[in-house]
């Protein structure tokens, strides 16, 4: 029976598009100011010496780190200093109304039953957890971080990684077989089936041929069924 429900976020609970097309360039537009700003505060500080220390450059300025930042940010790459500095520039734009956080119309109502239900609801996400609490928390349905039992990102380990899911399992407090994990991508899928975790695909666009997971179209095609197999 399934106790707890860990969901990623882009292509799972919202659009990627809004993450590429609304926040990158959101952060990317407003990172050189932020930087200026705001490098003294613990917070930002803190963020900045880690990126020193994954670029292995421990004496690099800020202009400098804003480069490396930009080149991060066109590799894709998921580092965790990003992923910070990212976040903190996210809030002000939520704050500001800028944008709000996209979700599918079919996530609301399924993570509402399935908390009626008994089941408690995580997010698993590449981005940090402050800026998964800010995409909930600003959402176009409003401040839904009270349906959540709690976040984990790339701190606990990265998304295609058996172990990352191991340590999630571990911090939850539940054994495998009473978790489900949903996600559009497969590899990720693939980790969390090989820790022992039950998986679901979603798939907002085209089926995935090269997957072995089950697919579904939206949350409101994942069943009583499954839930309580």
């Amino acid at each position: 029976m399934i106790r707890a429900i860990i969901t990623d976020i882009e292509g799972t609970t919202s659009d990627i598009r809004f993450v590429h097309n609304v926040l990158f360039p959101y952060a990317r537009q407003h990172l050189p100011a932020f930087i200026t700003e705001h490098q003294q505060q613990p917070a930002v500080a803190q963020a900045l010496d880690d990126l020193r220390v994954e670029a292995g450059n421990p004496q690099a300025t800020p202009d400098e780190l804003v480069q490396v930042l930009f080149g991060y940010m066109d590799q894709d790459r998921k580092s965790t200093a990003l992923k910070a500095l990212q976040g903190m520039i996210w809030r002000a734009g939520y704050e500001n109304g800028s944008f709000t956080g996209h979700l599918y119309a079919d996530v609301l109502p399924a993570l509402k039953q399935w908390q009626q239900q008994g089941v408690a609801l995580y997010v698993y996400s590449s981005g940090s957890v402050a800026a998964q609490k800010l995409l909930f928390g600003y959402s176009d349905a409003g401040d839904i971080t009270g349906l959540f039992s709690g976040y984990f990102d790339t701190h606990v380990g990265a998304k295609r990684e058996v172990d990352s899911y191991r340590n999630i399992a571990s911090q939850i407090g539940l054994p495998a077989e009473d978790l489900l994990f949903l996600s559009d991508i497969h590899q990720e899928l693939d980790a969390a089936q090989d820790a022992g975790w039950n998986t679901v695909q979603l798939i907002r666009g085209d089926a995935d041929t090269e997957s072995r997971h089950r697919q579904v179209a939206g949350f409101d095609q994942i069943n009583q069924e499954l839930l309580n197999s």
